[in-house]
């Protein structure tokens, strides 16, 4: 009898200490994490009309790295800085005219609030992006290129912000269009 209750014992112990057990916590890649900018590239003529860009490079102020694209995209998806109230990116268009070849660099800098939320244990936080709103001739995103600024010198014509918050419920709709 002592051998009976010994072994449900036991056996009720080693039950109750597997159902208490967590199953390892994977972030997989389905997991809604951070999202990235997305910004669509538009004909200036036909706001309508998707226009792609070829010899198209581009990168985040401050960081030596290039994004090259190979081919022709229209459009492209860029991270904001999750530590940072604004990061300024640098798109790099090059043109070939008559057998000339001019590069132009223009610069995009988003203003924006975070929200951080937590996911689990594996995948950590993911950060929601809130655009500041454009106050006045204080627009956000800001246009820059580092020179003078004449119409002649800017390959973006312009842009509009299609939505503020740059959240994982909607990422295939875009954020930016760029106009050029």
């Amino acid at each position: 009898m002592k051998r009976l209750i010994a072994s449900v014992g036991l056996l009720l112990f080693i039950a109750l200490y597997l159902w208490s057990c967590e199953k390892d916590d994977i972030c997989t890649s389905d997991t809604p994490t951070t999202p990235s900018l997305l910004i669509n590239f538009y004909n200036k003529d036909n706001a309508e009309a998707p226009k792609t860009v070829t010899g198209f490079k581009y990168f985040v102020e401050g960081d030596p790295k290039i994004i090259t694209i190979d081919g022709s995209v229209s459009s492209i998806r860029v991270p904001l800085k999750v530590d940072a109230t604004s990061t300024k990116w640098g798109f790099i268009l090059s043109t070939t005219t008559n057998n000339v070849t001019r590069t132009n660099t223009d610069f995009l800098e988003f203003r924006y609030t975070t929200q951080q939320t937590y996911v689990s244990r594996a995948c950590g936080y993911k950060t929601t992006f809130l655009l500041d709103e454009s106050v006045g001739s204080n627009r956000n995103p800001t246009l820059s290129n580092g020179t003078t600024p004449t119409d002649e010198t800017y390959w973006i014509n312009s842009y509009s912000v299609e939505r503020d918050s740059v959240d994982i419920e909607n990422i295939e709709r875009p954020n930016v269009k760029i106009f050029f």
